[in-house]
Formats: structure tokens, C-alpha cells, sequence
């Protein structure tokens, strides 16, 4: 395992060796199948109790023999042939460098820049275990630290990683209509796997590292079978008062529809796909026990090569914007444990609307402004102003807003909006009607 230090907020990591980045020429490689769409996959191969799979996709399986290795401590990096197999694959599918105009849907359904009058998420550690990212992209430059647990290095051989990771903190951009939910978050970056698939014993030990460095939110875009290592870990973090977002799952071509893991597990907050009307996404899997929805069809997203993705698709990037959130409420209510901030971001979404939809699409606003009579008093913190864009020198510029895209974010009144502004720091801004409590359980 290495570990690539990119800033130093989350305290001193283990010594351990830390290579140079590695840059790998284009001419290396065939596409590594995973694109972040389901319909864009290669075909289906059903995770074993060994393997795990991104969330919003499939691909090869690595040897269980090669990635088992180190499982009583920290999984040890890849031998050199592995490696250079990985390497050979290291080209993922094509974005765009210019986005289209308008604010993608995602940010104006959850109304993200009100819930910053509240909350940033700064300071906040949100560990992101996937495929690794793009440390070069404009938008996610320098924003992390990066653990490797493939001996690969700072790559993102399948985009999957740095797409979840720019919805979860992607800063804001002069010009660029896309940012993170929580872009003053702190990410701590680990990478169970260069490919779409990975072994459980990499996304276990990378859970175990995330205790170690404090992370207080982690997201999985990872769906797995059950494992008793898998469940001794998130047992374990959920144990340190750290909030566990999961993907719900996608319901593949062949129909599979069961329970995720760790989604399924008690605890942790499984997150299903919603379209842009708030409706369960045809594709979400409806047998893991679902506690909200966040968006989940045409996503847009940063990728590697500093582009964008503009149709992504699956519960994946769904659970990535529920883990935003998580940070925001986190740098909000410093005073809620682990528990208290998932039952809040389930009181507070709009509503269910049928099966496999939990509580209904995540509100961030209401997760980070409304008063909940079941919770114990405290003292919020109030935001600092709105992050400032990064410096512009890097990125192409998005045009003007399309002022023809329809805005579809749910109506928050003029009144309800002074009331977050004026009174948010005191507390005093009451939900919804329709954000009760659910708890997640079995779908209904």
C-alpha cells in the first residue's frame, strides 16, 4: 500500500514509501470497460463473495489469489505483473473539456449554493474508496490525500473515482457551471481498485485506514456480497461515530435485483438513483434496503484528462451527492454522532414516492437548516462566506446559462429562503411537513 500525501489537515499518515505519480503514455491500453453507464458496460458478471464492483458499472475480475494477499494487515500492492496488466488497460472513455451551458439538474434539484449560506462542509474528512482520481483535474487539483492499495499509483484507469469524487467536493471554477456538494470538504482519497472490479479485502482494509485517519464521512460506490470482513469493518467505523453512505446498486441487464453490500448492512445509508422528477430510476435496485434517493440519471461529472462526463448513470453518483450532504450536516451540527446525522438526512428528504425509494430525493437544504425536535440541543456553526472560485488557468470556459433549461428544483418560498438566511445560525428554521422520519428498512 502507498500513500501520496496531498495536504496535511487529516494529521500524519504512517510511514510509508510514496512514490512519484505516475503518468501513463496514451498509447498504453485498451479501454478498461467501465464507463459509468450502465448501458455502455461490458456484459454482466455477478459479483462473488470475493469481489466488488463499482456501483454504476462491471468489468474485469481481478485474481482473488493476487489482491488476497496482506489480508491480515493492510493488503500489499499488486506484484509487478498485475501491475503492468493495469497498466495496459489505463484509458478511460472520453469526456468532454467544455461543458454545455445551464447548471446541471442535479445542483438545481438540491438547490446545493442555498445550502451553503448554512453549510460548506469545511473541515470535514469525507474518505472516498473507489478507483483513484485525477489528481490533475482543475477542480479536484490538490483537493486530497491519496491512499493506494493497487500499487498503481495516481491514476483513474476507469473515470469511476474521479467522477464521485468531484460530486462529493469538486470546488468551484470560474466559468464552470459543475461544483461538489461540499466543495471546503477534506477528501482522503482510497483506492481499492485500478479497475471496475476489486477484491473485498482492499475495500475492507481501505474502511479500516479511514478509521485510522479520522475520516468522519465515508462514501462507497461499491456493491459487494456479504462478507464477514466487510461487516467487521463498517461495524468498526460505524463504532467510531463515522457516517457510512453506500450505493443502493443498479438492477443490471439480466435483472438482477439483491441486496447490495455494504448498503444492505445495519447502519449505513444506502442511496438509490432518482431522475430529474424525483422518481426511482428504472435501474436502481430495489432489494437493498434503501434510506434516500439522490440524483442518478444524467449526471454530469468531472473525468479524467481534466473533462467531463455529461450522461453518467447509477446509484453510484446518486450516493456520492447523499455523501455531500452528510458533510454538509457534518460541519453544521458538529454535535450530532453518526447515527443522529443519517436519521437527519432521512427526515429531511421530499417524501417517498413508491418502492425502493426510502424517504425520497435527499434535501440538502432542509438537512442542513431544519430543526428536529428528536435531536439534542447544540449550537450550529455558521458557514463562512461561499468558497471563491479557484484560479482560472486551466480549463476551458462554460458559456452563458441556457436560460431556456428548466429549472426543476423542488420551490423553497422567498419567505423560507430569509428565514435560512436571517435565523439559520439560530436554529430556528422547521422542515417540511413531508420530511418525516424513515428509518432505513426493507422496501415498501
Amino acid at each position: 500500500m502507498h500513500v501520496h500525501a496531498h495536504q496535511s489537515s487529516i494529521g500524519s499518515h504512517p510511514s510509508e514509501s510514496q512514490p512519484a505519480p505516475l503518468d501513463l503514455p496514451l498509447s498504453l491500453a485498451k479501454s478498461a470497460g467501465c464507463v459509468g453507464n450502465e448501458r455502455s458496460r461490458p456484459p454482466h458478471r455477478p459479483a462473488g463473495p470475493d469481489n466488488v464492483r463499482c456501483s454504476a458499472m462491471i468489468g474485469r475480475v481481478l485474481p482473488t489469489a493476487v489482491l488476497a494477499l496482506g489480508l491480515a494487515t493492510a493488503p500489499a500492492a499488486a506484484p509487478p505483473a498485475a501491475v503492468a496488466s493495469a497498466f495496459e488497460e489505463c484509458n478511460p472513455a472520453a469526456g468532454v473539456v467544455k461543458l454545455p451551458g445551464g447548471e446541471p439538474w442535479a445542483q438545481k434539484r438540491l438547490d446545493i449554493k442555498t445550502a451553503w449560506r448554512l453549510s460548506t462542509g469545511a473541515g470535514v474528512r469525507v474518505a472516498i474508496i473507489d478507483s483513484g482520481l485525477d489528481i490533475k483535474h482543475p477542480q479536484l487539483r490538490g483537493l486530497s490525500s491519496f491512499i493506494d492499495f493497487t500499487g498503481t499509483g495516481y491514476t483513474d484507469c476507469v473515470g469511476h473515482g474521479t467522477a464521485v469524487t468531484g460530486i462529493i467536493a469538486g470546488r468551484v471554477y470560474p466559468g464552470v457551471a459543475f461544483h461538489g456538494v461540499a466543495p471546503q470538504s477534506t477528501v482522503i482519497e482510497l483506492k481499492q481498485s485500478n479497475q471496475a472490479e476489486g477484491h473485498v479485502a482492499n475495500l475492507a482494509a481501505a474502511i479500516d485506514k479511514a478509521v485510522q485517519l479520522r475520516a468522519e464521512v465515508i462514501n462507497i460506490s461499491i456493491k459487494a456480497a456479504d462478507n464477514p470482513i466487510l461487516k467487521a469493518a463498517v461495524r468498526n467505523a460505524l463504532a467510531r461515530d463515522i457516517v457510512i453512505v453506500a450505493a443502493a446498486g443498479n438492477i443490471t441487464d439480466k435483472n438482477e435485483d439483491v441486496p447490495a453490500y455494504p448498503g444492505s448492512y445495519e447502519g449505513v445509508l444506502a442511496v438509490g438513483s432518482a431522475t430529474p422528477d424525483g422518481r426511482r430510476a428504472d435501474s436502481s435496485n430495489t432489494a437493498t434496503p434503501v434510506g434516500v434517493l439522490g440524483p442518478g440519471v444524467g449526471i454530469i461529472a468531472p473525468w479524467p484528462r481534466g473533462s467531463y462526463k455529461l450522461d453518467l448513470e447509477g446509484s453510484s453518483f446518486s450516493a456520492a451527492y447523499v455523501s455531500g450532504t452528510a458533510a454538509l450536516v457534518r460541519a453544521r451540527f458538529p454535535h450530532l454522532d453518526q447515527e443522529q446525522v443519517r436519521r437527519r438526512i432521512i427526515a429531511t428528504a421530499d417524501g417517498s414516492v413508491g418502492k425502493g425509494t426510502g424517504a425520497g430525493m435527499v434535501n440538502p437544504v432542509l438537512a442542513v437548516s431544519a430543526v428536529l425536535p428528536f435531536e439534542p440541543a447544540g449550537r450550529p456553526v455558521v458557514a463562512a462566506p461561499a468558497p471563491a472560485p479557484i484560479p482560472a488557468d486551466a480549463i476551458a470556459k462554460v458559456p452563458a446559462e441556457d436560460v431556456v433549461t428548466r429549472n426543476i428544483s423542488l420551490a423553497v418560498t422567498a419567505g423560507a429562503l430569509t428565514l435560512a438566511a436571517v435565523a439559520g445560525a439560530l436554529g430556528v428554521v422547521l422542515p417540511r411537513g413531508r420530511g418525516r422520519l424513515r428509518r432505513a428498512g426493507p422496501p415498501v
